[in-house]
């Protein structure tokens, strides 16, 4: 580990945590050479790629599924750490496929079923732009199945 002061490239390590969602590492570094103490987060390295739907490949990304909840969520009441926890519950499904390629859609259903259980209105944003509805029959068709329960669109 590069000191981030003096650039030396040799540090001891003086503490060691989990950080507080459990998907790291923190650590507490001391250069060897001026001294300064610094910290470090060591994360997995997923070497997982994900097939999108125009048949390009990108690197697993935590925060990109992040980002996605997060606009979808945005004025609802899931809080940070209830979108924290769904994305590393998504990562652990991920990982325990144990193949190197999953598929973009195979993630978006993921969220989806994980927002149906959170919040309605931040699952029928994210479907929006998952499902990409070609109309409003499409996405009434998706309001309907979400809520099963009752008929949303009744005037009664």
């Amino acid at each position: 580990m590069r000191c981030p002061f003096c650039g030396f490239e040799e540090s001891k390590v003086t503490d060691s945590r989990a950080a507080m969602d459990s998907s790291a590492i923190r650590r507490r570094r001391e250069c060897l050479k001026c001294q300064k103490r610094f910290t470090s987060f060591e994360t997995v390295d997923l070497t997982i790629q994900v097939k999108k739907r125009d048949g390009t490949y990108e690197d697993f990304s935590q925060e990109k599924i992040f980002r996605g909840i997060e606009s979808a969520s945005y004025h609802s009441r899931i809080s940070h750490d209830q979108i924290k926890l769904v994305v590393s519950h998504i990562t652990a499904d991920v990982i325990a496929k144990q193949t190197r390629e999953v598929n973009s859609r195979e993630i978006g259903a993921m969220v989806m079923q994980h927002l149906q259980g959170l919040d309605i209105i931040a699952y029928i944003r994210y479907a929006c732009v998952y499902k990409r509805f070609e109309d409003i029959d499409d996405l009434k068709e998706a309001i309907e199945t979400a809520t099963p329960e009752r008929d949303v669109f009744s005037t009664e």
